[in-house]
């Protein structure tokens, strides 16, 4: 009975290539005179072929293990070459494919549509070689839409600041009799400095918007799916992804979502190639550039940094994988891919609101104090009447020549990239301060309360007006806007092309996306995974970030874009 049981004993076929490769561990089994002790040989060939961590770990302290091991991960490497994926996931889709087989000839179903609409939007946004592309085109329609929409605002926004909110401050130090110092200290320093980085507000808004349609939609999932394939190449897996991708909003809770992650080495690499992605403290400095110096064409110019980010985060995790961080095992992606469903209106908007929040919130503390400081150690020593012999120049004016070969070695840019280590929005609140912190000095006409509300209220329409033109613009054959239209410059961006071409301004942004991250997220670094790890990101990245600002610059001069 016990024979005729054994003879009947099933056996799942998992195809004509990998049967033929267990059988070749069976039969090393043999040859070596391998004892399987109490597994059961087949059972164990599988094991060996799918790199199960503990059976290769149990299998080690058994004699003639070791040769075993190596020869079952030669034939897994050899079939894997041949069906183009890995061993355990070829086994398991014949394991599942088995099952399903069961569950169809076992189980009557309603007669309903099997194949749901999630199924054939996967179809396209998942697929093989379509999903890449498809996911670098919504971030590139996102981030054209941010700007394109947003840019009204900003001018609105800008207007309001330096216009009626420049103006209330200026006639409440005046009814106080303050001193000439403290209205600069005020107007010069702190609206200056904090109001050049509030402008950039509108677009956060519609950046945060757009992002959290994606997620409440369940697309971000996808994303994680699709890049799972290509993070591969750097010795992760799409799960690394999730990180980066909330890279994007900041990269201090990025670092810490790597706690997600099992393997340490792969959160270690995660974490230092999440300072490479865009985070929304860039997105003031990409705006201000991209709006001087592109144009129309501004939003393609700031969607190339984010995929530039992406790009170099790979490249350094390339480097990463080959020395620092080799792997140390490899291990299956699973991820629940959750239906596609309308995101709720109230969800997006409280996701947009705390997180802009939290950018307001920076502005009203760290960029303050920040701007104090700065105006401090431009009029210090006391009674300085160039900026440039002021303590702030002479320190920047001593490092600028590490930017010159870069095209922007002048003592104002190479202070407000020191600046920006407290954190990137720094940057453009530095310039602010420089170049148009003075400008309250100028005369301009009194205007009442009424007048400047009344401007406020018709600048806020004329730019809901103008951005819902630039929407509705975007459907095919629908053009509301003027060939002549262009966005008002602001007063930083008319100084700006005084200081900088083109070509230097992509290079500065090619410098901003990849240099040093910000104290914040060197603290997250550090915390997470001790001060050795903050140090080597900060010192890669800034490297990085030189070598590729020269090549953009210097190549571009060679090209003739100089």
């Amino acid at each position: 009975m016990s024979n005729l049981s054994s003879q009947h004993l099933f056996q799942l076929d998992y195809g004509e290539k990998i049967e033929h490769e267990i059988e070749n561990v069976l039969a090393a089994f043999e040859k070596m005179k391998f004892d399987t002790g109490q597994y059961s040989k087949r059972w164990l060939a599988i094991k060996l072929l799918e790199k199960d961590e503990d059976i290769l770990e149990r299998i080690q302290t058994i004699k003639g293990g070791t040769e075993v091991i190596a020869f079952a991960a030669d034939r897994a490497q050899q079939i894997e070459s041949i069906l183009g994926d890995d061993m355990d996931l070829l086994t398991a889709d014949r394991r599942y494919g088995f099952i399903n087989g069961i569950v169809r000839k076992s189980l009557q179903r309603p007669l309903i549509d099997r194949i749901t609409l999630t199924d054939r939007i996967d179809d396209i946004v998942t697929h093989k070689w379509l999903g890449l592309p498809f996911f670098f085109t919504i971030m590139y329609v996102m981030f054209r839409l941010v700007i394109d929409v947003s840019s009204p605002f900003l001018d609105w926004t800008d207007a309001v600041i330096n216009g009626p909110i420049a103006h209330l401050f200026s006639f409440l130090l005046d009814l106080l009799q303050a001193p000439a110092w403290m209205h600069s200290l005020v107007i010069d320093g702190i609206v200056a400095g904090v109001g050049g980085v509030l402008v950039f507000v509108p677009g956060l808004l519609i950046l945060y918007f757009f992002l959290a349609l994606l997620e409440d939609s369940g697309y971000m999932s996808r994303a994680a799916f699709v890049m799972d394939r290509f993070m591969r190449v750097v010795g992760l897996h799409g799960k690394s992804f999730i990180p980066m991708i909330l890279g994007f909003g900041c990269a201090v809770p990025a670092v810490y979502a790597t706690r997600t992650i099992a393997s340490r080495r792969d959160r270690i690499l995660t974490a230092l190639l999440v300072p490479l992605m865009s985070c929304s403290a860039r997105l003031p400095v990409y705006v201000v550039f991209g709006l001087a110096f592109f144009g129309s064409h501004a939003g393609t110019v700031i969607w190339a940094m984010y995929a530039l980010g992406i790009l170099v985060a790979m490249l350094a995790g390339m480097v990463f994988t080959k020395t620092l961080l080799k792997p140390d095992s490899t291990s299956a992606f699973v991820l629940e891919l959750p239906p596609y469903r309308q995101p709720a209106l109230k969800s997006v908007l409280i996701h947009m609101w705390e997180n802009t929040r939290e950018f307001i919130r920076k502005a009203g503390t760290v960029i303050f104090a920040a701007s104090v400081i700065m105006w401090l150690l431009l009029n210090l020593p006391w009674g300085v009447t160039n900026q440039r012999d002021s303590y702030f120049g002479k320190v920047s004016g001593v490092i600028s020549p590490i930017f010159a070969p870069l095209g922007f070695g002048n003592w104002q840019t190479s202070g407000a990239l020191v600046t920006g280590f407290i954190a990137k929005e720094i940057v453009v609140s530095t310039m602010s301060l420089i170049y148009t912190g003075n400008e309250s000095a100028t005369p301009t006409e009194p205007t009442t309360f009424s007048e400047d509300m009344i401007e406020i209220g018709y600048g806020f329409v004329n730019a809901s007006i103008n951005s819902g033109k630039i929407l509705v613009s975007i459907l095919p054959g629908v053009n509301l806007i003027p060939e002549n239209a262009q966005a008002e410059d602001t007063a930083l961006s008319v100084a700006l092309r005084g200081e900088f071409t083109p070509l230097s301004a992509t290079a500065l942004l090619v410098f901003v996306l990849l240099y040093v991250p910000c104290v914040a997220t060197l603290g997250a670094i550090k915390h997470e995974f001790g001060n050795s790890w903050a140090v080597t990101s900060a010192v890669y990245q800034t490297a990085i970030a030189w070598v590729a600002a020269f090549l953009v610059y210097q190549g571009g001069k060679l090209l003739g874009f100089g």
